[in-house]
């Protein structure tokens, strides 16, 4: 049985990571309908703990895990470290007698409880005072309901976390609000969408983008744009010497490190740390989701059947998200990169032969199993092997911590 598996990141009230939700996606010829709560949560989490490693898929933050009654009853959530499992309860789970010893019986261990899609009923009370986050869906309730529910918990000791927080003016009215979390795609959008002028440093940062990723600069060119910008420079050898490469002798000049990597590495990992730059006021997961975005619609270019270069759709997949990064739309910011006609008309929304790779990614990571097929298909790209992708892609994103 293959299984698809995805993580959406929580952030606090700084934009600043504090979890991710681990979603369990599908399995191959079975849709998540058709698939019960309990074997859905079981498969996630004999995948991420026993099969995958969690640290793998995320790194040294808790995950939220989606428990059903009967998973909760049988103690499941004992067998996992307590720091990096937050065990959130459905909110379609009764606080039975059962359900109410085992609830207990996580909080003594030191179990963090999340309360999943909530809507205040009094019945719900002795799980509320066992719980430490409640999650409301932001687009269930209205704002004032929302408040409401608030000032009525206010006197327990809680954190309330806003889900599906899909713009940063959501993001900013939830924080008024008083949630101290937030879950959704809100840091994946532009923070504006008016004309807004890009600061001179960020425009020399486009134009030393633009420079690395010209077809026909030479080893030359990028070994003086790197020693031009110390901090690019301290970067690639620190990259270089780190225990990814496990070289045997110290690599300490500039035209080594270029000489090592060759010219496609290079031009990536430039690209890579400017991107970083760029976004230096946004949340990390945003250059992540970017880097993700990059090695998978990478890795798709490798294994499909169609002429494609593997580095153009790199590049697809790290400016997908360049308009969020400088909150200017994606239009502008096409003018000023001298990417190929192709990745300017996928980025831009326009039909051509790259839109599938994009369509496909991002299906995945916003869990559409029908769209991203359908793309897949597009692409003869194998279904089986794309969970596999994702991991990798994953794993790729570490490199930019």
């Amino acid at each position: 049985m293959y299984v698809h598996i995805a993580r959406q990141p929580i952030f606090d009230a700084h934009k600043k990571l504090f979890a991710y939700e681990l979603l369990f996606r599908q399995t191959l010829g079975l849709n998540l309908g058709e698939l019960s709560g309990d074997r859905a949560t079981t498969s996630l989490l004999s995948t991420t703990f026993l099969t995958e490693g969690i640290e793998k898929i995320a790194g040294n933050k808790p995950c939220f895990i989606n428990f059903t009654k009967n998973l909760l009853v049988k103690e499941i959530a004992n067998f996992f470290p307590k720091n990096k499992v937050i065990v959130e309860i459905l909110e379609d789970v009764p606080p039975t007698d059962e359900v109410m010893g085992a609830c207990r019986s996580l909080s003594q261990l030191g179990y963090q409880i999340a309360l999943d899609d909530f809507i205040f009923k009094k019945n719900l009370l002795p799980l509320i005072e066992l719980s430490h986050i409640i999650k409301f869906d932001y687009r269930l309730s209205t704002s004032d309901e929302i408040e409401r529910t608030l000032h009525r918990l206010a006197h327990y000791d809680l954190k309330f976390l806003a889900e599906k927080i899909e713009t940063y003016k959501e993001f900013e009215h939830a924080s008024k609000l008083g949630f101290h979390y937030f879950q959704g795609y809100f840091f994946a959008r532009p923070e504006s969408v008016r004309l807004k002028e890009v600061s001179s440093i960020k425009t020399n940062q486009l134009r030393l983008l633009a420079e690395v990723n010209k077809r026909h600069t030479t080893l030359d060119n990028l070994e003086k744009i790197i020693e031009s910008d110390v901090a690019i420079a301290y970067k690639l050898l620190r990259y270089i010497n780190s225990a990814y490469f496990f070289l045997l002798n110290k690599v300490d000049s500039i035209r080594q490190a270029i000489t090592y990597l060759g010219e496609r590495e290079i031009r990536r990992f430039v690209t890579l740390v400017i991107i970083s730059e760029l976004a230096m006021n946004k949340p990390v997961e945003l250059v992540r989701l970017s880097v993700i975005r990059a090695r998978f619609c990478e890795l798709l270019a490798e294994d499909c059947h169609f002429p494609t270069d593997a580095s153009e759709l790199f590049l697809l997949g790290l400016f997908s998200l360049i308009d969020a990064i400088l909150d200017t739309p994606m239009g502008l910011m096409m003018a000023k990169l001298p990417l190929s006609d192709e990745i300017k008309a996928a980025l831009t929304g326009q039909q051509g032969p790259l839109t599938p790779f994009l369509q496909a990614v991002i299906a995945y990571e916003q869990g559409k199993p029908n769209e991203c097929l359908q793309a897949l298909y597009a692409l003869k790209v194998d279904p089986k092997k794309v969970y596999d992708m994702y991991l990798a892609a994953i794993k790729f994103s570490a490199l930019i911590d």
